[in-house]
């Protein structure tokens, strides 16, 4: 009979597409995991895994079933989470979050979502949206906080604030502070964006067109505490995100300008699985969000 640690082992397998790595990751040995697998070609009655020399592949079939099987394993950690969580809110929570917003939002939004949820215990991933999305669609988390929309057709959203984006510019640029600026008073020459990988990145250059497609690459940076700096320093301007203002403007060498309206912004929302049964759970988290920044965010974006 086939069973869930064979489904897993395999899934690991597709992963890393090594054995040594992929029973590490399982914290078993090698040759166990390699006798598992065996055992589950047997029962199936196909070969799953084409072993070469120095690495291994998996076969049409083996494709196939690795993929069924990380919907069933999802399906069996939805299965354990709705007999385990008849709580709002209760036992553990494994939320992932984009970089873009893990530093802005998490210090807000912790200590109010700790008081008024004690017994949850919540289990933080930054990183960027992609790796997040296919985490999720293997279970490896319950819900994401990212930047929509969230590409899949096993997932469901909840909308949850808009997060107009602001002109970075050196202090020194002529544009004056109180003016609405436009597409064309970014020097799209001088765009400093996130790197490649980013939503963030993505969504500033659909602001700004095709004009930055042939941009040099050492202008991508891996964090916005970094492109402010340069920013700063003088190397460029940048788009930067309403919720990150408050920690990252601290430097008298930046100077912020407000877009005229329609104002550019990326809409934050929660994803999670179809399957999962603990929508009630991200509804009550996407409320502590909402109070905690929606408010105030949507009051800045109006001003």
């Amino acid at each position: 009979m086939i069973t869930l640690r064979q489904l897993r082992y395999l899934t690991a397998i597709a992963r890393h597409r090594h054995f040594g790595r992929a029973a590490e990751d399982c914290a078993i040995s090698q040759p166990a995991l390699s006798m598992q697998l065996k055992q589950l070609e047997q029962e199936i009655g196909a070969e799953l895994v084409e072993r070469r020399p120095h690495d291994i592949a998996l076969t049409d079939t083996g494709l196939e079933v690795a993929q069924r099987a990380e919907h069933i394993l999802a399906a069996t950690r939805d299965l354990v989470d709705f007999a385990r969580h008849r709580d709002v809110l209760s036992g553990h929570l494994r939320l992932g979050i984009i970089p873009t917003l893990a530093p802005y939002v998490l210090p807000r939004v912790l200590p109010r979502l700790q008081a008024a949820y004690p017994r949850l215990r919540l289990e933080l991933r930054e990183t960027q949206t992609n790796i997040l999305l296919d985490e999720l669609g293997r279970g490896e988390l319950d819900c994401v906080m990212l930047a929509l929309p969230a590409e899949g057709a096993d997932v469901e959203t909840l909308s949850l604030f808009d997060d107009p984006f602001l002109l970075a510019v050196p202090v020194g640029d002529p544009l004056p502070p109180r003016r609405r600026v436009g597409l064309t008073d970014v020097d799209q020459r001088r765009l400093i964006l996130l790197e490649e990988g980013h939503c963030l990145r993505d969504q500033a250059l659909a602001f700004c067109g095709t004009a930055r497609r042939d941009a040099p690459a050492s202008l991508g940076a891996t964090s916005l505490a970094t492109v402010m700096q340069m920013v700063a320093n003088g190397y460029g301007v940048t788009l930067l995100p309403q919720v990150a203002v408050e920690a990252e403007l601290r430097d008298p060498r930046v100077k912020l300008l407000r877009f005229a309206a329609p104002q550019p912004a990326r809409t934050i929302g929660l994803a999670w699985r179809r399957t999962s049964p603990r929508r009630r759970d991200f509804e009550a988290l996407g409320k502590i969000v909402t109070e905690t920044l929606g408010a105030s965010a949507r009051h800045r974006s109006a001003r």
